[in-house]
């Protein structure tokens, strides 16, 4: 088994909000998990490993994904807030939180 960062449905490319930006390659439908943006673990400085997943997130006042927190494996997820597009931008509202809160 080959080891994938991100699902086929994602790539990440040139971002018009910032750098680089996660960006959908196919429509994808609310209240898809796309995946685990975070990682918990106690051995790192913070406890959290980012994903390639997490990685390339851009902030929007209107996002189209949140991270949501698996209280079984204490891991947080995207999960898709809204119906997004082909060749849409992934965003999440950043706020000012600890990701471990």
């Amino acid at each position: 088994m080959m080891y994938k960062p991100l699902p086929d449905s994602l790539t990440i490319k040139e971002s018009n909000i910032e750098g680089l930006g996660l960006f959908t390659t196919c429509s994808i439908s609310k209240g898809t998990n796309l995946g685990i943006s975070h990682v918990y673990n106690a051995d790192f400085k913070d406890g959290w490993i980012r994903t390639p997943l997490g990685g390339f997130i851009n902030h929007s006042e209107e996002p189209n994904i949140i991270k949501w927190k698996d209280l079984v494996t204490n891991h947080y997820h995207l999960v898709a807030i809204k119906d997004i597009k082909d060749n849409e931008e992934l965003t999440v509202k950043y706020t000012l939180y600890r990701i471990n809160d």
